[in-house]
């Protein structure tokens, strides 16, 4: 299949997304410095950890020469947003499995709208059979149903080996500005990655955005299959999923919307806006010594 010319303007390596230290009373009052490290400039259509996590992945796809895309997620899901586009951009066909077969005969939610105006052909499947989509022995039955049996499969969230090798970059970004670098977590692949780029001496914190404590195994298992055991330094801070992912309660909504009169900096509500609140919780609370420098990385937009 022939590619477009921007193929290669979609993959190259880019440079470092800006850090900014912005000046609030809630953390200075208590002698903590904050970094916003803006991963959501580091690409237009790919924001954050999406492009991170995709790009390598991408490579590899159109390396091996695949006819498509299939990865999977919920109805709010911003990797099957961020795979959709991707797949226009490359003009390479793309296919995502949905949770929840109910949603199949309902109008598009504005997310699953936009994947379908990208050209993602979408197939949904009932959440009990979509629990299975990582058990080697269901996914090629799946797949076939989904007519996607010969296409590069992307996981949930883009998080495998190849996407901690690019998430990895970003940790190594950071090295010598922080102490504590902060990241929102879904699937976990994000922090897995960023903590094995970090230097010694510095520590990488998830919040995790679900609840059901699972991240943790999640972590240490995919830092063994791309590192081969266990890399850095990282930690997670539970407690701060406001009752499940894609809930934003109105206080959290009301700290999000002050957040970006303050300083300017569209908050996207689902993880970057959980990880500030809790970057603030925990800095009232005394989590982080007087002294110490913290870098949230804003791994989307609104």
């Amino acid at each position: 299949m022939n590619r477009p010319v921007n193929l290669d303007a979609l993959l190259r390596p880019r440079p470092p997304s800006p850090v900014r230290e912005i000046s609030d009373e809630r953390f200075e009052r208590y002698g903590v410095r904050l970094l916003l490290k803006r991963d959501d400039l580091v690409h237009p259509e790919l924001p954050g950890n999406k492009w991170r996590k995709l790009a390598p992945n991408l490579r590899a796809a159109v390396a091996a020469g695949a006819p498509a895309l299939v990865t999977f997620g919920g109805a709010y899901s911003n990797h099957l947003r961020a795979t959709a586009a991707a797949g226009r951009l490359l003009s390479l066909p793309t296919v995502g499995v949905v949770r929840g077969d109910e949603l199949a005969d309902r109008p598009l939610n504005p997310s699953l709208a936009r994947c379908v105006a990208d050209g993602m052909r979408l197939h949904f499947v009932p959440r009990s059979r979509y629990r299975h989509k990582a058990d080697p022995d269901a996914l090629p039955a799946l797949l076939a149903e989904a007519g996607a049996a010969d296409a590069y499969v992307v996981p949930e969230g883009g998080s495998n080996p190849l996407a901690l090798a690019g998430c990895a970059e970003l940790g190594r970004e950071l090295r010598g500005t922080a102490d504590v670098v902060a990241v929102a977590c879904g699937t976990g692949g994000t922090l897995a990655g960023l903590a094995a780029g970090l230097a010694p001496g510095q520590r990488a914190l998830g919040v995790p955005v679900v609840g059901g404590g699972f991240l943790g195994a999640e972590i240490r298992s995919l830092q063994e299959a791309a590192f081969g055991g266990s890399r850095g330094d990282w930690g997670l801070a539970e407690g701060y999923e406001w009752g499940g992912y894609g809930r934003v309660p109105e206080p959290l909504e009301a700290f999000a919307a002050d957040f970006e009169d303050r300083h300017g900096v569209p908050v996207e509500r689902v993880y970057v806006a959980k990880l500030l609140w809790a970057l603030t919780a925990l800095t009232s609370s005394g989590r982080f010594a007087r002294g110490t420098t913290l870098a949230a990385v804003i791994t989307g937009r609104p």
